[in-house]
């Protein structure tokens, strides 16, 4: 990576834009930044670090500091350009930070973003421009550098305080550093990852034993009392030996749960014997008492049984009577039936002739259907006449017709004979509506003519009157002008006729002894001229004539902003006069003008708008004139129609009123006269059947009571009436055969009862005392049902100790695996982390990775250190351990002159500067071959030369002379005046009020 071009603007203590030529200081190959304390020697390797990473150095990164520059100007932004050739390519980045900014509207500041820009250079298309974000730039510099940000402060700006802190310090501070630039984060992971296994595999062991030891419990408490005779449990869950332990001890609860459930067994098989004897004895004492109560109740329904034998004989009499009275119902239901049908056809044949005139309200059925059918031939001539009256009633409807049809006619023809009057004046009065629309539309088109140029004229008038007002401002300001230029002009004229009275003293002060006077040609200057008072010099004529200059551009700027407003004004009021050149109107004329042709012009727009109505109201009423006199022609033609129509059916209706006259009678209507004839023949032949219904209903009631009275005899009866008071419905016999049936059903019972020969023995005993037997049988159910809980508990307690052994069991072969596992993994953990007793150094596993990194920069720090102390000093890697402290990061300093090996703290000062640059410039050759060969052709080194002797500091400047080989440039930054001397390329930093700047001091 080779650096050529910096460009540092309003960065740290930079007010202005620095540019940094890399390339010409490079060509010598080592070149001095330098400058007072302050004056940003350092921000310059700042800006460097920050164009590629995109931040400084993290020492100086403090968190709320600000970049950019106090001396800046608030409108010139920050901005760093680095110009770099890296892995064969020529780039150009640029960055800007966050930075307050002037708001481009308003007062105050915000905040820009930052900003970030990467180009390229290609021979054949020059600069262009490779990306525009921030993450993408990052990206591509770190991969084409090879190096992080640290790495890059470490390895090309060369801090040596931090490795003169690194010599001196322990193997801690050592490590943190070394981590940093090597990138061992992942061996440090691999530690931390074998720790979390080693803690997630003791949490599975310790787990696994915490279930085992919840097995315990769980058996302790299943065995009960069994479980307390056993030694307790003193492992805890992570300690070896639990397992077993806990298996012992189960199996010893088990085998006192069951000695414990063979007892039980023997307890209920003694229980059970004693409540089979005390039940059979309970049956027998039951079974004596059951037959004694059985005795003493067939004696007491026996005697119920003949209180109840009389009852029993009615029932049984009463239901014979009612059984022969069955045979008589038949005939005594079709006698009641007969009797309901004649006294239904009496009150029939009563209703039907009281309908009839008194005439024939006797006369037989045979007279009446003869009357009957004498009316129903009447009623059937009536039918034409009937006809005859619905015509006629259908001509009076016609005639009301026509009636309502001629009135609708006269009515239409009076409303058309009335319009048609006024036509001429409507037609007229259309007309002159369309005339004065056609006209008032010619007018607007006048008037819009006119209002155009009245706007334009009364715009033109506004803009006259306010540059009225700028001419008179520019003329003010040319007056003004060509004073300022009068008095530039003779303040300038004044001072140059001052200097030329004294320009003698001005020639005589460029005058040098032995040279010829411009003047004269003389080498001899015996009396010089002096400035006297007031003299004035070339300078001040030259700011009088500038200012003169500038008041005459002035003025002359004045006179042609003058020129330009008249020109407009000229302009403004040609076009405010319009037509009329030969006056002037004011605003106010112009408004007035411009509202009454805006009024005068509405008004006509609005009545132009009438035309299309107007022309269609005219056309409109022309089609409606047409249609009225059509419409009055075509009703006096319906008029006559309706006249010849009107005497047709006058002539008709005459006809069948004299046949309707003849047919109705006395009737108002021939209608009425057959309705009449319809009533009378309904009611003849209502009464005829009613006559006949009477006469059939009286015969089949005959017949019925004798067929009821020889029914009564056979059945033996004396009269009907009293087989019908005998008569029982099914119910009541029912009734009484359930009686008679549950009489007999308990005599039947009383009587197998008596016969038992047991219960008759049974009585003849004492009397039974059961509660006695209840109470000792009781008392051997309460003993077997407690040695059967106990024997189930027993039972249930070696099953689930069996169950959770088993359980116990299975989690100890489970266990197995886990534990060796955590053996193995806490091994490797222990010897990663340096706390196992087989890491002899107790070294980590990235203290080791380190320690060799650290040989290796120790090997390449050699080289340099050796001819830095004339072969004197070499830098050996200790792995050995100091106090309590881990081993494997310790740097020790052999020393040729005594053949003694110490460590790095003790070298003094000067001896210090020379160990940290050699070992600053071998962990950069170190570094550069991890970052993958990335080559480094310019580097930076900062302070520390002002603690070297002459002879050293040669020494020292030859090795660093010597990187030239490599073509490497090497900047040393340092205020050491000797360097200055030494190195004759510089870079120096100049601290000024205004900001610091740069120069560059080039051989």
């Amino acid at each position: 990576m080779r650096l050529h071009r910096l460009s540092i603007t309003a960065f740290g203590p930079f007010g202005a834009t620095q540019e940094v030529d890399f390339d010409a200081l490079s060509s010598a190959g080592l070149f001095l930044l330098h400058g007072p304390t302050g004056a940003g020697k350092t921000s310059v390797l700042d800006a460097v670090c920050f164009a590629l990473y995109g931040a400084v150095p993290g020492a100086r990164q403090s968190p709320g500091a600000s970049l950019r520059s106090d001396h800046a100007p608030v409108d010139l932004p920050t901005e760093v350009q680095l110009e770099l050739t890296v892995g064969g390519r020529r780039l150009e980045v640029t960055r800007s930070p966050a930075q307050p900014r002037p708001k481009k509207r308003g007062d105050g500041f915000t905040m820009e973003k930052a900003q970030s820009r990467l180009r390229g250079y290609d021979p054949e298309r020059g600069w262009h421009a490779l990306s525009k974000s921030h993450q993408e730039i990052g990206e591509e510099l770190t991969q084409l550098i090879g190096m992080s940000r640290d790495q890059f402060c470490q390895v090309v700006l060369l801090p040596q305080g931090d490795f003169a802190r690194f010599l001196r310090s322990d193997a801690e501070a050592r490590g943190k550093l070394l981590g940093r630039l090597f990138d061992t984060r992942r061996f440090a992971a691999v530690e931390e990852r074998l720790a979390e296994l080693r803690r997630g595999a003791e949490a599975r062991v310790t787990a696994a034993d915490e279930r085992i030891l919840a097995l315990a419990q769980r058996i302790a408490q299943a065995a009960g009392p069994a479980g307390a005779e056993a030694t307790p449990i003193a492992a805890r869950p992570g300690e070896a030996g639990l397992a077993e332990a806990v298996l012992e001890w189960a199996a010893i609860a088990r085998s006192t749960a069951r000695e414990r459930l063979d007892i039980a067994h023997r307890v209920v098989a003694w229980a059970e014997d004693r409540q089979r004897g005390a039940r059979h004895a309970l049956d027998a004492v039951r079974e004596l008492a059951r037959l004694q109560q059985r005795y003493e109740e067939t004696l007491l329904r026996s005697a119920a049984l003949e209180e109840r034998r009389p009852e029993h004989d009615r029932c049984q009499e009463e239901l014979e009577r009612a059984r022969k009275a069955d045979r008589v119902a038949p005939a005594l239901e079709l006698r009641e039936e007969a009797e309901r049908a004649y006294r239904a056809a009496s009150d029939g044949l009563g209703r039907a002739r009281a309908l009839l005139s008194p005439e024939l309200r006797d006369v037989g059925a045979d007279r009446l259907a003869e009357l009957e059918r004498k009316f129903q031939q009447e009623l059937y001539a009536l039918d034409a006449a009937r006809e005859a009256e619905e015509r006629s009633a259908r001509i009076d409807g016609e005639r009301v017709r026509l009636n309502r049809e001629a009135q609708a006619d006269d009515e239409l023809i009076r409303e058309a004979d009335a319009w048609l009057a006024d036509w001429d004046t409507t037609r007229a009065a259309l007309k002159g509506r369309v005339d004065a629309s056609q006209e008032a539309a010619t007018r607007a088109e006048q008037l819009a003519g006119l209002l155009a140029p009245a706007r334009r004229r009364l715009d033109a008038a506004g803009r006259r009157d306010a540059l009225a007002t700028d001419v008179q401002q520019a003329e003010e300001r040319l007056t003004g002008a060509r004073g300022q230029e009068l008095d530039a002009r003779k303040s300038w004229l004044d001072l140059r006729e001052r200097r030329l009275r004294g320009i003698a003293a001005e020639l005589a002060a460029g005058l040098v002894a032995g040279e010829p006077c411009t003047v004269c040609g003389s080498a001899d200057h015996p009396v010089p001229a002096s400035p006297g008072d007031g003299h004035v010099d070339r300078a001040t004529e030259e700011r009088a004539l500038a200012a003169q200059q500038s008041a005459e551009e002035a003025r002359a700027r004045a006179e042609q902003q003058l020129g330009l407003v008249r020109e407009r004004h000229a302009a403004a009021e040609t076009e405010a006069r319009g037509d009329d050149a030969s006056a002037s109107s004011t605003v106010a004329e112009l408004g007035e003008l411009v509202d009454r042709l805006t009024g005068e012009h509405a008004e006509a727009h609005r009545l132009a708008a009438a035309t299309n109505p107007a022309r269609e109201a005219l056309t409109a009423a022309e089609r409606e004139h047409t249609e009225r006199l059509e419409q009055r022609q075509e009703a006096h033609g319906r008029m006559s129609a309706r006249t010849a129509a009107r005497e047709a059916l006058d002539g008709e209706q005459a006809r069948l009123e004299e046949q309707i006259a003849a047919a109705r009678g006395e009737s108002p209507s021939v209608a009425a006269h057959a309705e009449r004839l319809t009533r009378r023949v309904a009611r003849l032949a209502d009464a005829a059947e009613a006559v006949r219904t009477e006469q059939d209903a009286a015969q089949r009631r005959k017949e019925a009571d004798d067929r009821l009275s020889d029914a009564a005899f056979r059945a033996g009866f004396d009269t009907p009436e009293a087989a019908a008071a005998t008569l029982l419905d099914a119910a009541a016999q029912r009734d009484l055969q359930h009686r008679i049936d549950t009489w007999q059903a308990e005599a039947a019972a009383v009587a197998d009862r008596r016969a038992e020969r047991d219960a008759r023995e049974a009585a003849e005993q004492p009397a039974a005392q059961p509660s006695a037997a209840q109470g000792e049988f009781e008392a051997a159910e309460w003993l077997l049902r407690e040695a059967s809980s106990a024997l189930a508990a027993a039972d249930e307690r070696c099953g689930e100790l069996t169950r959770l052994s088993r359980q116990a069991a299975d989690e100890v072969r489970r266990l197995g695996p886990v534990r060796q596992e955590y053996e193995r993994i806490a091994r490797l953990a222990g010897l990663a982390a340096g706390t196992s007793a087989d890491n002899e150094r107790k070294m980590r596993l990235e203290a080791y990775v380190l320690a060799a990194r650290l040989e290796q920069v120790a090997a390449a720090a050699t080289a340099r250190l050796q001819r830095m102390s004339s072969g004197r000093y070499t830098l050996v890697h200790s792995d050995a351990r100091t106090g309590g402290r881990r081993a494997g990061l310790g740097l020790h300093v052999v020393d040729a002159w005594t053949g003694s090996e110490r460590d790095t703290a003790t070298l003094s000062g000067g001896e210090t500067f020379f160990a940290s640059l050699a070992l600053a410039l071998g962990l950069a050759d170190v570094v550069t071959e991890e970052a993958g060969g990335v080559r480094l052709d310019t580097l930076f080194i900062d302070e520390g030369f002002g603690s070297l002797d002459d002879q050293t500091l040669d020494e020292v400047l030859d090795v660093l002379d010597s990187l030239r080989e490599r073509d490497r440039s090497v900047g040393i930054v340092s205020h050491v005046a000797d360097l200055r001397r030494r190195i004759p390329v510089r870079l120096e930093v100049v601290k000024e009020r205004q900001g610091s700047s740069v120069r560059h001091r080039l051989a």
